[in-house]
Parts: structure tokens; sequence; C-alpha cells
């Protein structure tokens, strides 16, 4: 961590951070919003393969969710990453997603990281490729899913970044 995020803490996230995490989720003005139910079976389910950084307070002001993908055991796939708007340019991202990915290779082996990015998110393109060079990891993209498949209205196809191989 670096010296303006000396003050926040890294941890996993708890049922009662649910509903932190909606919020941030929906102030990102970027991400897909679940409904607030999914994000508090997201900080019960799958809290081993996410993070959150707390304020002082102990208030969440990021998170990184994810998940062990159950056919590649050996991939996190990473599913949204948020900050609040008073913490980000400060590289909180960034330490979330290299705090996850060590605690989970320390578990298990970990190759690879995945996430999907739509098309002009500049600051996702950023923080995974930035991870990839700290990595010594190479990204390789291809779309996922494209717009047609979504039948909720326009949405943008979703491009899969693979990060890998990566040695912990």
């Amino acid at each position: 961590m670096t010296a303006a995020q000396a003050d926040l803490r890294i941890d996993r996230p708890s049922v009662e951070d649910g509903a932190a995490l909606w919020r941030l989720a929906k102030e990102s003005g970027t991400l897909d919003l679940n409904s607030s139910y999914s994000y508090l079976l997201w900080c019960r389910d799958f809290a081993a393969t996410s993070a959150v950084a707390r304020a002082e307070s102990g208030e969440p002001v990021g998170f990184v969710t994810g998940y062990v993908r159950p056919e590649d055991p050996h991939t996190l796939l990473v599913w949204q990453v948020a900050v609040d708007a008073a913490h980000r340019g400060r590289g909180l991202a960034a330490a979330l997603l290299d705090g996850l990915t060590a605690r989970i290779a320390a578990e298990r082996p970990l190759t690879a990281v995945e996430t999907t990015i739509t098309p002009g998110n500049t600051a996702s393109e950023r923080l995974f490729t930035s991870y990839a060079d700290r990595h010594g990891a190479t990204v390789t993209r291809e779309v996922l899913f494209d717009a047609g498949l979504f039948p909720d209205g326009p949405h943008d196809p979703e491009v899969l970044y693979r990060i890998g191989p990566l040695v912990f």
C-alpha cells in the first residue's frame, strides 16, 4: 500500500458489507448494477474470493468481487471492481486486486485472472493491463458476450481479458 492508502485496511467482505458494496457499484457510474440481494449473497458465498478496502471507520470504500471458475479451478474471474470517488486516483483498485490474488494464491494454485471489460472502459483496461505488467503476464482479449446476447436492452459487448500465466 502507498502512503495515501495507509489509513485503509483490506480484508474479506462480510454480509454486513453487502449494502455498501451495492452503493459503491451504483455510484461507480460504469458498473452494471445488480440487485442489493446479489451483493448480500456475494458477501456471504464468495467472501473468500473477494476483497474490501475499509476506511478507519470500518466503512467499505472499495471492493473487488470474484470467484474461482468451477471448470478451471486455477483461474479467478474478477466480477466487479469499485472504489468510492473520494478514494480514486490513489492506486486502491490495484492494491485490492494485488492483495486479493496474493491471498488466493497463498491458499490454492492460481495461474490466471479473467475479467470482462466493455469497450471504452479505459480505467478498467488500465487496471488489468497494469496488473499483467506487474506480474509479468500476458493479456489476451476476445469477445465473450456479444451485445446481442443481452436481453434487457442495449448493452456493449463484454470483452474477456485473460491474464496469465501468473507466478506467485
